[in-house]
Formats: structure tokens, C-alpha cells, sequence
């Protein structure tokens, strides 16, 4: 299902005239140098290729991405590619301290482009037979136009160029020479493939999938067999053939992976996930949407930016018009509701990739289950500058202590709160027990940790629906919420008795007050006196505390014990709801202002 899925996304693209994915024979590759070559195929010079990238406050030198003849996937053995080597192969330079092998790679290279060019008549092709003809590779590190890169070319890959021209790999004969000896390949095991359904050549290697973090500098595999116990019978050592894939199929699954991993700003990172979105049309506005969806509109300025500014603008006005309840159908001639749309989250595995999850389903589907989760979030700001809405990361970010030195939620949680997310089923549990323990700890009763409080209980339980509010409900009945309104206002009283107080009572009591209310709650009603007795208008505390206590009817429903832990997020929500009641008038003002 999905190999299929992301065959078809190729055929997509490769049949869109704006895309720049590779065609088949050809892939993408980072490029640092150009070996510039005479038409007699003599070394001239070393061309840098390497372009300026921002990386943080930082412009580097990074290598630049360019299509090339298809890259080959190497392991131990030796396996030349087409005009896109790196210096072991071109020049036989010897990196490893393994000169024999150097060797053996460069007769490698040698062989190949005799065999692919021997036929085209043109001379670029002369002056690449020419090269690999009369090369000395035991000379290589004494040439001249090598010696000043010798210790920066060791891992860089090389392309050609003639007298300063054009790429070598982007003649047109050459080309054609190549795309004919891709045709003619030796590896001719013919079967049904698993994804396309045809009778065709199977590939016995899968390319390496490069671009997912925390994965192997080469890459890694999602197709692979390398012990007995994962070989199917008759199938010893063979294999791609365990689980047989076309060439063309392998080619197209690969290629469009590497195209969608490379596109910085259409891919998430959760946990040690690497999350890819991708809807069945070239339309790129369905990715620069659920990008900026995801976020919360949070559109940052460095990698992770949508590059189409008008994009941007339709988009965040769709946004506002989906959260007046409309359809997103009525919303824009840019979206088709009923395009197909996938999300794929993989995780690394030593040398293999793993799926942690695949979800597809429609545009229109994937938008109604993110936009019923930032409705289940929903609640009053905190301060006029707190964001209406926030994205994925900020909600995980609440999950992480301030002071630990690896800020990242744990992996399992943030992708089974992503895939809550976009499913709309429950919650995991973790993530709700990770903010109650940072309450606990830090004390920080902020927006972001009631706003995850109240998702969850809106969506895991069904218990509490009457406190589940944007704002304080002063008719609620639910003796835990009340008891965190009467927390916030024992508080209120202490801090208008002492304007300015660094420690209050939440500081010292607010946890136990929250998990035994019995135990703490006679003493600070107690207390509540002392503070009513010395502010200015304790006597408007004094009734509001009064007024909760009618609500709590003592005599028969005394303080409980203990609270459940949802219980204790429903006291938590009573707590935030009253302390944000007693400042409306200074919030209308701000937002205003």
C-alpha cells in the first residue's frame, strides 16, 4: 500500500511539466566539485561547486543538490556510478589507507563509461575515454590541479565538465547512451511485481533512503533481507527477490522518497520520527497547507518556511474561515476536498528504516480531524499575546522540563499524540500524565498545560462536559471544579493582603491541594482569615469564599480525601478559569489595544 501509494505521487510529478523530479535513470545527488576536462580528456582544473546555505545564524557551504545519472547503492562490494563519483572511483586516490582497492575502484569507473560511451560519437564522449583511458592513478596525488583539495575531496562527490561547458551528464547523446544501457541491464530476473501487478524485471537491491534524521550517513532500507529468517524458502541470499519489486517500481518509490524528504518545508520531525505528507495531485498547495495546519499557522523563518508567500496568504485566510465552522469544500478553487492524502512517519532502525505509522485518507477528512483538535484546545487566553492557536511542537515542548538538558518529547508519545491528531481518536494517556507531573513540579498552571488539560478530557472522557468551557461557568455543580475556583480565590485574598508577594500559597500547597484536598484545604481556609483581615477589601474575598462554600454544602459533601488524576485536571481547569475571571477587564482592554 504504500510503495504504491508513493509510485503513484511519482507518475504524478513526473507527468507535471513544473516538477523537477528525476525521470527514470536518474536521481539526485549533492555535488561539491567539477573535474574540467580538455577536449583531449586532459585534467585541467578543479571547478567548486559548493553553494551558501543559511544554518542558524550562520551562511555555510553546503554541497548543491543536481539530477544525475542514477546513483548505484554500495556496501562493502565495488560498484561504479555513471559521471557522479566521488575521488576513490575517478582518480584512484587513495582515502582508506587500502591502495589495492583504490585501485580496483578507479578500473571500476574506468570500465563502465568505456562500456556505456564507447558507441557515441560526439566528442564529449571522446574526451571522457580519453581521460579514464590515460589516467595514472598512482600519480593522481601529485597532480597539480588536485594538490590544494586533497584534504577536502576525500568524501565529496565529482561531476564533469569540458572546457568549462556544460555538465558532462546533461549532454543529450550521453544521455541516450546511458538511458539505453539502463535499458540493457544483465540483472533480467523476471516475476510479478507486488506493486505494480506487471511481469517485469525485479530489483535485487533497493536504493538507500537518505534524509531521515537520525538515520545512517548512507541511509537505510525499507526493503531488505540479510538473515535466513526473513527469507522466504527457495529465496537464499537473493534478496529483493523475497519481496519482489520491479525496477521501475524500486526506481519511482525511491526517488519520490528522496524528493519529499529533501523538501525541508513539507516535513515534520517528531521525536525520532521523520513525518512526510503528500496528497495525489502536483499541486503543491495541499503540502504548504497541511504544513502551516499542523503548526498552528506558526510559520517559522528559517528551514521549515513556506516558500509560496501567496500560498501563505490563501492559506491562513481558509484557516480563519474553517474555524468559523464552514466547509472547507466552499472555501477555495485551490483545494479539492476529496483528494486522496497520506502521512508517512519513519523511524530509524541501525541500517533499515522503520514505519511507525501510515494514514491515509481524504484532504478534506485530514483538515475536519486537525481542526476538531485545535476546537478540543480551545480555551480563554491566559495574556492577550498568547496565540489562539499553536502547533504540535509548542504542545509537546509543555511535556518537557525547562531544565533538562534533551528538550524532546519522549518519541513513542509525540508520535501517538500526532497520530491522535490526525485520526481524531483518543489522546495518549502519556501525554496528559507528562503535563499534570510538569504542573506538579514547575507549579506553571500556563495556557498551553490547561489547554492540553482540556483537550484530553474532552475527548478521553465523557464525565465532565459542564466544566469543559472556554471561560469560568459560575453554575457548574462539580465539587472538584469548585474546589479549584476556591483555591484561586484563598489566593486572591493572600495576595491582596500582601500586593507584590513572591510565594503564595500555590507555590507551597497547590500540589497537595490538587491530590488530597482534605489534607490542606481546612488550614488554608483558616488562614484565608488572617489575610481577609488585613487587605483593604478583604471583605469582597470574604464573600466569594463565602459563595463557593454554599456551592460545596459541607455538612453533607466534605472535602474528599483524594482525587483521581482527571479529577485533579477538572481542579485545575476550576483554578485557571477563576483566576482568569478576575482580570477580564484589564484583558478586554489589551486585546483592544
Amino acid at each position: 500500500m504504500i510503495l504504491q501509494s508513493l509510485v503513484k505521487y511519482y507518475e504524478i510529478l513526473a507527468n507535471d511539466e513544473d516538477s523537477n523530479i528525476p525521470k527514470l535513470g536518474y536521481s539526485k545527488a549533492n555535488v561539491s566539485y567539477a573535474v574540467n576536462l580538455s577536449l583531449e580528456g586532459e585534467l585541467l582544473n578543479i571547478i567548486p561547486l559548493k553553494i551558501g546555505a543559511q544554518r542558524g545564524k550562520k551562511i555555510v557551504e553546503v554541497p548543491q543538490s543536481m539530477e544525475v545519472p542514477e546513483q548505484e547503492k554500495k556496501s562493502v562490494g565495488i560498484k561504479s556510478n555513471f559521471l557522479c563519483e566521488n575521488s576513490t572511483y575517478i582518480f584512484g586516490i587513495d582515502n582508506k589507507g587500502k591502495p589495492e582497492r583504490s585501485k580496483a575502484c578507479f578500473e571500476a569507473f574506468k570500465q563502465l563509461h568505456i562500456k556505456v560511451l564507447k558507441d557515441v560519437d560526439h566528442v564529449t564522449a571522446q574526451a571522457i575515454i580519453n581521460f579514464v583511458s590515460h589516467w595514472d592513478a598512482d600519480k593522481a596525488k601529485e597532480h597539480p590541479a588536485l594538490i590544494e583539495y586533497l584534504d577536502e575531496i576525500s568524501v565529496a562527490n565529482f561531476v564533469f565538465k569540458i572546457n568549462g561547458g556544460e555538465y558532462v551528464h546533461q549532454n543529450r547523446e550521453i544521455r541516450h547512451a546511458w538511458e539505453k544501457h539502463k535499458s540493457n541491464s544483465d540483472y533480467t530476473n523476471v516475476m510479478q511485481c507486488l506493486v505494480t501487478g506487471k511481469e517485469s524485471s525485479i530489483a535485487r537491491l533497493h536504493p538507500s533512503i537518505k534524509g531521515v534524521r537520525g538515520a545512517q550517513s548512507v541511509g537505510g532500507s525499507l526493503v531488505s533481507f540479510n538473515e535466513r529468517a526473513y527469507e522466504s524458502y527457495g529465496r537464499e541470499k537473493e534478496q529483493g527477490l523475497n519481496a519482489p519489486v520491479s525496477e521501475y517500481a524500486t526506481f519511482a518509490y525511491t526517488t519520490v522518497l528522496h524528493f519529499l524528504l529533501a523538501d525541508s518545508s513539507h516535513k515534520l520531525n517528531l521525536g525520532d520520527a521523520t513525518i512526510i505528507f503528500w496528497a495525489e495531485s502536483p499541486k503543491q498547495i495541499y503540502q504548504d497547507f497541511m504544513s502551516l495546519y499542523i503548526n498552528g499557522l506558526e510559520v517559522s523563518k528559517g528551514e521549515n518556511s513556506v516558500h509560496d508567500e501567496v500560498a501563505a496568504r490563501e492559506i491562513k485566510s481558509i484557516f480563519e474561515k474553517i474555524a468559523q465552522g464552514k466547509p472547507i469544500g466552499e472555501l477555495s478553487d485551490a483545494f479539492d476536498e476529496k483528494t486522496n492524502f497520506h502521512i508517512l512517519a519513519i523511524s530509524p532502525n541501525a541500517a533499515r528504516l522503520a514505519v511507525r505509522f501510515y494514514i491515509t485518507n481524504s484532504f478534506g477528512e485530514f483538515v475536519k480531524k486537525i481542526g476538531n483538535h485545535y476546537e478540543d484546545l480551545k480555551i480563554e487566553k491566559q495574556y492577550p499575546t498568547d496565540p489562539d492557536t499553536f502547533s504540535i511542537w509548542r504542545l509537546l515542548n509543555e511535556t518537557v522540563s525547562p531544565t533538562s538538558k534533551d528538550k524532546v518529547a519522549t518519541p513513542l508519545m509525540a508520535g501517538a499524540t500526532l497520530k491522535a491528531i490526525i485520526t481524531g481518536t483518543r489522546y495518549p494517556a502519556s501525554l496528559y500524565n507528562s503535563i499534570m507531573l510538569r504542573i506538579k513540579a514547575e507549579k506553571d498552571i500556563s495556557y498551553y498545560k490547561v489547554s492540553i488539560i482540556k483537550a484530553y478530557l474532552s475527548r478521553n472522557t465523557n464525565k465532565f462536559e459542564e466544566v469543559l468551557t472556554m471561560a469560568l461557568n459560575e453554575q457548574s455543580e462539580n465539587s472538584t471544579y469548585i474546589l479549584g475556583r476556591l483555591f484561586a480565590v484563598l489566593e486572591k485574598a493572600q495576595q491582596d493582603a500582601s500586593p507584590g508577594i513572591n510565594t503564595t500559597i500555590k507555590d507551597r500547597y497547590f500540589t497537595s491541594a490538587c491530590a488530597t484536598p482534605a489534607s490542606v484545604f481546612p488550614m488554608l481556609l483558616r488562614l484565608s482569615q488572617h489575610h481577609i483581615s488585613k487587605a483593604d477589601y478583604g471583605y469582597a474575598s470574604d464573600k466569594r469564599i463565602a459563595d463557593i462554600l454554599d456551592k460545596l454544602d459541607m455538612e453533607k459533601n466534605p472535602f474528599p480525601a483524594n482525587l483521581s488524576l482527571e479529577e485533579q485536571g477538572v481542579f485545575i481547569l476550576g483554578y485557571y478559569h477563576q483566576k482568569n475571571a478576575f482580570y477580564p477587564k484589564n484583558n478586554k482592554k489589551s486585546e483592544e489595544k
